[in-house]
């Protein structure tokens, strides 16, 4: 568990707005709340659950009025963190929230380490693992399909799953646990033939989901595609027309691009983040050189590389060799189609299953069925899963869940004892218990609240 006491923090984004949401949760948050507001009537009484006060911020020190603000109490256990939780909407100033906050801090209260509040709100039962991480892909989502996918998460999508999961495996687990306690009856008690069967079942189970990760992964965190070949074959033009906007200088001169250009685009809900790098070729120019290798960097980082060839040119010897340097997931984008066209197609032929597609980043044609088929190549066929997952967490426990029903299976088949079988069988059903949260690990829970804001 927990220290309990009561923390507090600025619940809403930095900056000036029209609100902001000083948040207090503990023991003391009523207390404290009482101390600082004071309702028009000058008397506070005691306050309803879950209904908003209309009053002033005051000073009790000096009793100086700080802010006129609206106050809510919503006690325990009916509150986000499953503490007594008291919210001030006050006005959304930068230095007067700083106040509120300090005044609130004076009375006793911590300042919120980051996550802490959803934190409690997982320690106190309210929410398992799974949902706690989804408030923060919520919190982070960029495209509508992100959010969808949080927001089942939240609601339970996960963790209903992995506790269908496992209780479906502690029947095995009570069945083999039998054997062992009564071997003479192990013929009857341990049916080998159909508990190998059933683990076969959870095994398909388990890899249909396991084959989600990088659909979902995609979706939560975004696409990373590099846009590079050789120079003045019209890179920057692409990312100006893909992103709709003018973003990057484009000049008839060789080698303008010299940084990488960064751009944000939404494909169908998936976030693709685009990087324009400097044209790989040979120069004896050191700044440009800086670029060619930054550019390289970027391509090995990428989730696909989108290798653009002028098709007005024939084929150079700096295309063939881009193309067999790059040997990861791409696309070949024959640019400039609004010329005639000089390159042969013959001579890409070895690389179709990259996918070409001819484009005119000037006029735009093209564009259309180039992003569709971007979208298809990053994420591949639809997941089609009774859920997505899109945490590393949750994969890589997945992953040790499958390779000890492996283990158990294979027990099973070698007639290994019973006791060896339930070994592999725990495991499993250990490794399904760490995605929702039943780990006594302090260290990975840290982690994981550690990439919440502060105040949430």
């Amino acid at each position: 568990m927990y220290k309990e006491d009561t923390i507090a923090a600025v619940a809403t984004p930095p900056g000036e707005g029209g609100i902001a949401i000083v948040r207090i949760s503990g023991p003391d948050a009523e207390q404290i709340g009482g101390t600082i507001f004071c309702q028009n009537n000058g008397c506070n009484g005691r306050l309803k659950s879950h209904a908003l006060y209309y009053g002033k911020i005051r000073d009790p020190r000096s009793d100086a009025v700080l802010d006129e603000v609206l106050l809510t109490v919503m006690r325990k256990p009916r509150s986000y963190t499953g503490e007594t939780v008291v919210e001030v909407h006050c006005h959304g100033g930068v230095f007067l929230v700083r106040e509120i906050l300090r005044l609130i801090l004076s009375q006793g209260a911590r300042h919120a380490e980051p996550g802490e509040f959803t934190k409690r709100a997982f320690l106190n039962g309210r929410i398992d693992l799974t949902q706690a991480e989804a408030v923060l892909d919520l919190i982070q989502a960029r495209t509508q399909e992100g959010i969808s996918l949080a927001v089942k998460q939240v609601e339970g999508g996960i963790s209903d799953w992995v506790h269908e999961m496992r209780n479906s495996l502690l029947d095995c687990i009570v069945q083999v646990e039998a054997a062992i306690d009564f071997p003479e009856e192990e013929i009857e008690l341990l049916q080998r033939d159909e508990l190998t069967q059933k683990i076969s079942k959870f095994r398909d189970k388990i890899h249909v989901i396991l084959v989600t990760y990088e659909w979902g992964r995609l979706h939560r965190e975004g696409a990373r595609v590099c846009i590079c070949g050789r120079p003045n074959v019209g890179k920057s033009s692409l990312l100006n027309t893909l992103v709709g906007e003018e973003r990057v200088i484009v000049t008839p001169v060789p080698g303008t691009t010299r940084d990488v250009v960064e751009e944000s685009i939404n494909l169908g809900g998936l976030p693709v983040v685009l990087w324009d790098t400097a044209g790989l070729r040979e120069t004896e120019d050191q700044v440009e050189r800086i670029g060619v290798d930054l550019s390289r960097r970027y391509i090995d980082k990428a989730d696909l590389v989108i290798l653009v060839m002028d098709g007005s040119d024939e084929l150079t010897a700096d295309d063939e060799s881009l193309l067999r340097e790059i040997d990861k997931k791409k696309m070949i984008v024959l640019n400039k189609d609004d010329l005639p066209r000089k390159l042969n197609r013959q001579a890409l032929e070895p690389f179709q299953r990259a996918g070409i597609y001819s484009v005119s980043a000037k006029l735009g044609s093209g564009i259309e069925a180039l992003k569709r088929g971007l979208r298809d190549m990053l994420l591949g066929v639809n997941a089609e899963a009774p859920i997505v997952i899109t945490n590393l967490r949750h994969k890589s426990a997945l992953i040790r869940c499958e390779n000890a029903l492996n283990n158990a299976q294979m027990s099973l088949c070698e007639n290994q004892p019973a006791e060896f079988v339930a070994v592999d069988l725990n495991d499993a059903k250990e490794a399904l218990e760490e995605i929702i949260g039943k780990v006594d690990n302090e260290d990975i829970l840290e982690r994981i609240f550690s990439q919440f804001c502060i105040g949430k």
